[in-house]
């Protein structure tokens, strides 16, 4: 009986411990994605039933994956089963997220993460590039932030641009032996992957940025030229590369000079050890170099990023032509595919059951009244952007369903269509969870930073950003003919 006794204090004592391990953000969201939905499925809503049974659905995914009170894809997978099981959706439309193309560019990433690692080319890219613009903790940041921006101007993919940072990343966590929950880690895959996202909304070179384009043409009726968009935000873009590399370094300090002493002789010395290029190398190289050009003239073969990514990586598996087998593919993180596969899935069954539409005219009925001067037309329309955002966890499906009902409401106030689909589709760039846009899984897959950790550096950049671009559209855009 003792034994009995003292094996039920030990498992009580476990059973607290965990409990108190448990962050309280994660025990309030168990709370709320179990009270929230109930709540939404049986009030009293002016709303088609199934509208209304989405709204309950996704609203215990969205509270799920802010607070993390499941795993990601758990909770998306959850969230699919219940849409379909509850005769929300048919089967097809709940688990149609994996039918589309983003969480397979999410499974090509991952092989190129393990192709550039496996290989060693990592590294060696690492080495090359660090020696060049600097090895402390501060240049290190900056030299990513601006290589980012320089390939957003040849790769027309945030998340391709990820997988390419995050394969030099990765080789520079192995040089300097730093592992996931290291002050550097956090910092360069943050700035790698929320930069990725951002920039492209200041020059139109992403699917999202090009889509934004398209619609304000044809529904605002007005010309969109390239030049104009580039010029319109180079201030900010400028100002952007300054801001993240000095957010990153306040929120993420160096950790001590042990990581990165010894700089320039620690990589010749490395350098030297790798010695020649291996054939494994040569190939890896080879299969990026292939991705890199047909990412970068997309404009004369149409062949979307996602299809080259997963092409690309396939063939990295193939035999003689490839450096991965079989017990590679088999090692890979599979959950961030799924995570992004339900995200899209969920953004479908809102846009079929009407529940987009419904949220969008309480938007813009909001948005209405309070829409009164110059700095009311910048201020409303961001952070309703933001608040939108949250609702759907895919660039393309927030400006599909909102910039053709925000032409029509540019023209009943009389405001400049450019100037406001402007605003709306930068405001995009500003995501606050992982969960909001396919580059932002992708750069959490390889889990060097928590979603905590992507929180903190969104919100202080979303206010900066905001600041930033209040000045631009009340002061600046004036000069050259917008607003």
């Amino acid at each position: 009986m003792r034994a009995v006794a003292e094996s039920g204090q030990a498992a009580e004592q476990v059973v607290v411990s965990e409990r108190a391990r448990t962050p309280v953000r994660k025990r309030v969201g168990r709370v709320l994605m179990a009270v929230v939905p109930v709540a939404v499925w049986f009030a009293p809503l002016d709303l088609e039933p199934q509208a209304k049974r989405a709204l309950a659905v996704a609203s215990f995914m969205i509270v799920s994956w802010m607070t993390e009170a499941l795993g990601f894809a758990l909770t998306g997978f959850i969230g699919c089963y219940l849409f379909w099981a509850l005769g929300v959706a048919a089967f097809g439309v709940a688990f149609g997220g994996f039918a589309t193309e983003t969480p397979w560019f999410c499974f090509g990433a991952l092989l190129f993460g393990a192709m550039a690692t496996k290989t060693g080319l990592a590294r060696r890219l690492a080495y090359l590039v660090i020696s060049r613009v600097g090895q402390t903790h501060s240049r290190v940041l900056l030299g990513f932030t601006l290589v980012s921006l320089v390939l957003t101007f040849l790769v027309p993919s945030g998340a391709a641009r990820v997988v390419i940072l995050a394969a030099m990343a990765l080789g520079l966590m192995q040089a300097y032996g730093l592992g996931p929950g290291t002050n550097l880690g956090r910092a360069v895959f943050i700035v790698v992957t929320y930069s990725a996202g951002l920039f492209d909304k200041m020059i139109i070179a992403g699917s999202s940025s090009i889509l934004a384009r398209g619609l304000i043409e044809r529904t605002g009726g007005v010309r969109v030229p390239w030049s104009l968009w580039f010029i319109a935000f180079l201030p900010c873009t400028l100002l952007t590369v300054f801001v993240v590399w000095r957010l990153a370094l306040w929120l993420f300090p160096p950790e001590g000079e042990a990581a990165t002493q010894g700089g320039a002789a620690f990589l010749r010395e490395e350098l030297r050890r790798m010695g020649g290029w291996s054939g494994g190398e040569r190939k890896a190289a080879l299969l990026m170099l292939a991705a890199v050009g047909l990412w970068a003239t997309d404009f004369l073969h149409r062949a979307s990023p996602a299809m080259v990514c997963l092409g690309v990586g396939l063939s990295a598996t193939l035999p003689r032509l490839g450096v991965l087998d079989s017990e590679d593919v088999r090692r890979l993180n599979y959950l961030p595919v799924f995570f992004v596969a339900a995200a899209a899935g969920m953004s479908e069954v809102l846009i079929r059951t009407g529940a987009i539409e419904v949220l969008t005219g309480l938007m813009f009925a909001w948005m209405g009244p309070l829409v009164t001067n110059a700095y009311a037309q910048v201020a409303v329309p961001f952070w309703t952007a933001v608040g939108y955002h949250l609702l759907l966890g895919n660039n393309v499906s927030m400006l599909s369903t909102s910039l053709p009902p925000l032409m029509s409401f540019a023209a009943s106030r009389g405001l400049d269509p450019l100037a406001l689909g402007m605003i709306w589709t930068f405001t995009g760039g500003c995501k606050l969870f992982v969960y909001q846009s396919a580059v932002l899984i992708v750069g959490y897959s390889y889990g060097y930073f928590s979603g905590r950790d992507l929180f903190r550096f969104a919100a202080c950049l979303t206010v900066v950003e905001f600041v930033l671009v209040l000045l631009l559209a009340t002061l600046y855009w004036p000069l050259i003919g917008l607003g």
